[in-house]
This record gives C-alpha cells, structure tokens and sequence, in this order.
C-alpha cells in the first residue's frame, strides 16, 4: 500500500510549496491522509522510512505546468508535462535544420577569430568568412551578461571565447595585441588535428595490433579498409565465424607468399613482422611470453617463446616463435634482433594497485570530467572516463575522444572502451597506447544497452567466450598499460557463468576484472548479487585483482563488503556517486554526513565552473554546462538526507516519498520534476533559452516496482 493519494480539502498545496515545517503550522499526519506504518514495514516495501512529520502529500502531475521564462513573452513560454514533470517537445529534422540555417545568418553567429580579439579585421579570411564580423550587432543581440567570475580570469590569462563570453564584464579592459589567442588547458588527451585527419583517410597505420592479430590466428593484417579493419562492428556471419568461435583447425594452414611459394601462419607472421617491426618503439618492448613446456614466465629475453593458443601450439611441438632453436627460425630472427627490444611487457613489471581505493566507475552521460573533478575533490582515488566506442575511436570522431579527456588532478586514471571484435579493440588500445595518457584500459564486456548488445558488444560477449578469449589476447598483447575488464554475473538471469571464466579471463592477459552483480538481462532491477562476487573472487588466481560493483550506498555498505570477502581488491562506486558524490568522503571519514542543502549546493557551483572551464564560457558552453547538470541532478534528487530518515544510511533501491526538506533549498532538491531542477540551474547559468526544453537521457527520476527492489 505504502502512502495513499491525499484526502480533499479547500486548500490548494503547491507542488513545489518549500515551507518549512517548523514555520507553517504543520498538519496531523491523518489530514496528510497517511497510513502510519512502521519503518520497518516501509522498508520492505522499498520505500524509505522518511520521518512522519516531514512528509506530505504528493503533488498532482496532471495538472502540473512548467513555467520556463525564456523571453518576453511568458504565455509562449508556458509548457505542459508529463506525469514526471519531464518536458516533452520534439521538434522534427526540417525545422531543426531550418533553425540552423537562420542561426547562420543570424549576428550572433560571429566569427571565433573575430571574436577572440575584438577586432571586425582579426579574421584571415577578410570578406570570404561566412561567419559575421560585425561586432556591434553582436552584442546588440548578445544575451546579458551572467552574475560571476568568467573561468578563465582566474587562471590571469586571457578568456579565449573573447567577446562571446557571457561573463565579459569581467576581463581585463585591455584589448589583445594579437587573436592567436590558445586556450591554456590542465586537460591532456586532445585528439590533434593531424592524427583525426589520418584516421578520417584511413591511412594510420598499426603495426603492433596486426602483428599480433597475425600470431593469435586473426584475420584483419594490415588493411584497414574492410568493416571489421576499421573497427566499424560488422555483423556479416561469413566475416565472424572466425571472430566468433575461434579453434585452431578454422585457420588455414598455410599460405601463398610473394614468390608463390608455401609458408606456414607463423612464417607468415614472422615475414610481417619484419616488415613493421622497424617502426616499433624500442621503449615500448613487447609482452614477455610464456614457455610452450611448462607455461611459466621466461624472464630471459633471449629465449622468449611463442605464445598461442593450445592448438596452435599443437600444431608447432618442436618450434618456439621467437627463440629459433630451430636452424630456420634461427636465421629468420636473427636479421629481425637488432630492430626487435625483447624486454618483458611493461604491464608485467607496471601494476595498479587496486587494494582498498575508491573507484568512481565509468558513467556514461553523467560521468564527464567535471563530474570526475567533483569525485576527486570529495575523496575518489581512481577515475575512469566514460565508454567510448570503437567504432568511433577509430573513424576519428571529436565527439568519442572528447570521452578520453584527462584532468591533471586526476592521478589515476583510465579509459573504458567497447567493441565486438579483436581486430578492432587490438588497433583502439595501439591508439590510444600512443596518443594518450592514461595508466589503464579498461574494456567493457558487461553494457546491457540493447544498441551495444545487437552488434555484438558489451555483455553480449558473455555468450561468446572464445570471442572474449580472442579479444583480451589480442588486446594485452598489443598494450603496454595494464588491462582490466568489466563484466556481469551473466547475460541470463539465474545462468551465471564469470565463475567459470575468471580463471582464464587471467590467463588471456587482464590485470584486473570488475564484476557488477546482476546479469544483462535484469538491468538494474533487484539487488546486486554480492554472494556471487565473493564466489568469483574466491575462484580467482592469486594475482589477478577482483572488484565488486553494485548498490553500494553508504560506508557501511563498502565495510562490509570487504569484511565479509577479504580477498576483493575494492568496491567500484557507480550511482551512489551518481547520488551522493560526497560517499567517498564518508568511507574515508567512516561517518553518515548530514550534508545541508547550502553545502550541496556548493557542490554544484563547483560543478557549473568546472564545466564552464570545460566546455566554454560561451552561450553554447554555458548550454552545454546546464544540460549535463541537468542530467546529474536527474540523480541527485533521490538523495533523502539523513536527518530527516527514521532508519540510516538509506539504502540505493528505497523510493523516496513526497517529504518537505528543513529548508526551501532542501524541499526544491528533493524534487522530481525537471521544472524544479532548471530551476535549479537557474540559480547559477540564468535564464533558459526561449526554446529550452530538457528530458532526461537515462529516465534516471524513474523507479522500477517495489517487487524488483
């Protein structure tokens, strides 16, 4: 039953009526029209044992309007919603691009050179800019300025968004000698012009990744023109079979080379080899490499062996790859030694430690790097960027490496990236191996999205173990950064499978593995399976690190988790951080915080300049900035603060009830409306544009039903 509809009465209770309950003459809870229970009781229906004299009736969606004050004219302004409180306008393709078109032609649309220094004759263009260079009809149309300090000032340097920054009363009153105006960034991992160019003509090359695709048995060589070569997921069953079900006997024996006469796969490698191993860099040594005997570690570069499948090894019983202790394999590698660095890998000798840090999960959406700088702030130890494809990666969109982005205060950091096949996933991490900074890659096999798992990505591989074998070989063979892998308990409810699989999950070549304790197919219903994480940890070889991921939302929660499971490296912090990024705090202070509304809002004044920072202090950075707080604050709704709780710590799966805050603030912040949450970002980025409408990406305000937790 939980709480029931408000009884009638003559007077009319605003939704968003913030009054304190100690300044407005509080109503009994039976003129509240609420069955009293005890917390207990509330408890086990997932809802959360909010304080009697706190709650209040729940506020009526039909007749529920947002009033978004966008222009002079209120009434146009005035839009409906749904039950949710979520605007919903659509607007189709044709008028979308119509738009775009008269934004163009529009005064505000000036050009960036122009901008930057304030001068109509900045631009290198001159007449031939299609951008506008009449600076005075700019700011005639310019939307007022926003209250505080532009981002860039602080840093005492020159804003680089110039006159379009919406905080221009506050530069220095100086015009710039010249517009070569670069913004100073404590971010890393741009993607350069120079590199997105080879990559949008197909012309970069990777050698490490099809060397190595080559001795595992893989197609893909060199070219990177057909689908699967370019990293794009191909869902042709005549080009996967190989991909899907990896086994010796499926890879042809042999080979027709150049002078038409027959070579075996592996003199086929090794003839490749050759002819790329000259641009590998002797500071970036390949994996050390197990023995075909015994399968120990050989620590002597000189006798490395090859590495393979066991059929493969089958295949060659009296040859090692690398050793030539063969005559021919022996003059083969001989001309290759003086270009080829045969040191140990450097993910063998470079491990992260994960033991007892706090790891903020990589979050799509919400997870940005503003977010991460907030996590960090509040007490995180690692940080991982959000999943990037790729699909994407590889094709050179700005968007995707946009994903891969570092702050300098991010000490720990790595990058989550999916994909459906070896060839692909090998050549992502070459890329990023060389053009980022990061100190781990983290691949994604356990994504429910149904985008992702219809090609054959994210937890879709749950079902293709020879597919995951095929792409963590091809994957930790080609990096020299660790490599860890994110998983699900199953694809199916009830058919949990990781427990067989972790074992070799290590041997395939991953440093660490993180295992969320529900299956693809219950999403986020119900609990996490927890006792299912310490059986997977407690079947895991000695060195390979396991983390548990699910509901944790307090310290009590992580406490726990280690205590009863000693052997688990740590806890990844996905929606509780989402929620409440201020857990970190309280795992390390041990402690509830009884955070006041003025401190969470801090919180996100912090959030907005960190994202102006990131995005830009111009109309469309401060647009920018407003959208993704929307979306944080889509969670940050569900957060009931402890003073006001009969039981704590709340737990992730309770629903909150309508309940007033001890405050205006703390009543406006529990709210699930996304009227209530502009108005919010309101408070600190002004106005919405006229034509400002926002639904939430992930319906994150929306719960599932009591029975699934």
């Amino acid at each position: 039953m939980g709480i029931l509809p408000p009884a009638e009465s003559n007077e009319a209770t605003s939704p968003n009526d913030g009054f304190h309950p100690l300044e407005k003459p509080y109503q009994s809870p039976p003129k509240l029209a609420v069955e009293l229970r005890t917390p207990e009781d509330l408890i086990a229906k997932a809802i959360a044992p909010v304080k009697v004299e706190y709650l209040r009736p729940p506020p009526s969606r039909t007749a529920l309007t947002a009033k978004v004050e966008g222009g002079a004219d209120n009434d146009a302004a005035e839009r409906k919603t749904t039950t949710s409180g979520v605007i919903k306008e659509k607007k189709s393709k044709r008028q979308l691009k119509k738009e775009r078109k008269q934004e163009q032609k529009s005064a505000l649309h000036i050009c960036s050179e122009v901008a930057k220094c304030g001068k109509a004759d900045g631009c290198r263009f001159g007449e031939n800019c299609r951008f506008n260079h009449d600076i005075a009809a700019f700011l005639a149309q310019k939307p007022a300025d926003l209250e505080g300090v532009c981002p860039f000032v602080t840093f005492e340097e020159l804003c680089p968004y110039g006159i379009t920054c919406r905080f221009l009363n506050t530069h220095k009153e100086h015009t710039p000698e010249s517009c070569d105006i670069s913004k100073k960034s404590s971010e890393i991992n741009v993607l350069k012009k120079d590199l997105q160019k080879l990559l949008w003509k197909n012309k970069f090359s990777f050698p490490k990744a099809d060397y190595q695709l080559k001795v595992l048995g893989l197609k893909g060589g060199k070219s990177t023109n057909s689908k699967a070569g370019n990293g794009q997921l191909d869902n042709n069953p005549e080009k996967s079979d190989v991909l899907n079900d990896l086994h010796a006997d499926e890879v042809d024996d042999t080979c027709i080379s150049a002078d038409e006469t027959r070579c075996s796969p592996l003199e086929a490698a090794e003839k490749e080899f050759s002819s790329v191993v000259s641009g590998f860099d002797e500071s970036r040594p390949l994996k050390k490499v197990k023995s075909l005997v015994d399968g120990h570690v050989n620590d002597n570069p000189s006798e490395a062996t090859y590495v393979g499948t066991s059929e493969q090894r089958n295949d060659i019983p009296e040859t090692n790859f690398l050793d030539g202790r063969d005559g021919a394999s022996s003059n083969r590698m001989c001309s290759s030694k003086s270009h080829l660095n045969l040191k140990p890998h450097s993910r063998e000798k470079k491990l992260i430690d994960f033991s007892r840090k706090l790891y903020l999960a990589p979050l799509t959406t919400v997870g940005n790097l503003p977010f991460r700088r907030i996590c960090k702030t509040l007490g995180a130890d690692i940080t991982c960027g959000e999943m990037a494809l790729c699909t994407n990666l590889l094709q050179g969109q700005a968007s995707e490496w946009a994903l891969l982005r570092r702050h300098s205060s991010e000490d720990i950091f790595g990058v989550q990236i999916c994909g459906a096949y070896p060839d692909s996933v090998a050549r992502t991490v070459e890329l990023i191996d060389q053009h980022c900074e990061v100190d781990f890659i983290d691949i994604n096999m356990g994504c429910p999205i149904d985008i992702i798992v219809n090609k054959g990505a994210g937890s879709s591989l749950l079902t293709k173990p020879m597919r995951m074998k095929s792409i963590i070989q091809a994957a930790s063979g080609t990096t020299v950064v660790p490599l860890t892998i994110k998983v699900r308990t199953g694809f199916f409810e009830g058919r949990n499978r990781i427990d067989s699989l972790i074992s070799n999950i290590y041997d395939w070549g991953a440093g660490a593995i993180t295992v969320h304790g529900r299956s693809r197919q219950q999403r986020y219903s119900k609990l996490s399976d927890w006792n299912y994480i310490y059986q997977c940890t407690n079947k895991a070889p000695a060195d390979l690190q396991v983390l548990g991921n699910g509901d944790i939302f307090s310290y009590c929660d992580y406490n726990k988790h280690m205590s009863d499971c000693p052997e688990l490296s740590s806890c990844m912090i996905a929606r509780g951080a989402l929620i409440k990024p201020w857990i970190f705090t309280e795992i390390k202070e041990q402690r509830h915080w009884d955070i006041s509304s003025s401190e969470r809002l801090n919180i996100i004044r912090d959030f907005v300049n960190f994202g102006l920072e990131h995005w830009g202090s111009d109309t469309k950075g401060v647009e920018t900035t407003r959208h993704f707080l929307l979306e944080w604050l889509s969670y940050t709704h569900r957060y009931i603060p402890v003073g006001i709780l009969d039981i704590i710590p709340q737990r992730l799966n309770w629903r909150p009830p309508s309940y007033f805050g001890r405050d205006d603030l703390e009543t406006l912040m529990a709210s699930d409306s996304a009227a209530d949450w502009i108005r919010i970002s309101e408070m600190l980025l002004g106005k919405v544009p006229e034509s400002f409408t926002f639904a939430p990406k992930h319906k994150s305000n929306a719960y599932d039903t009591a029975e699934n937790g």
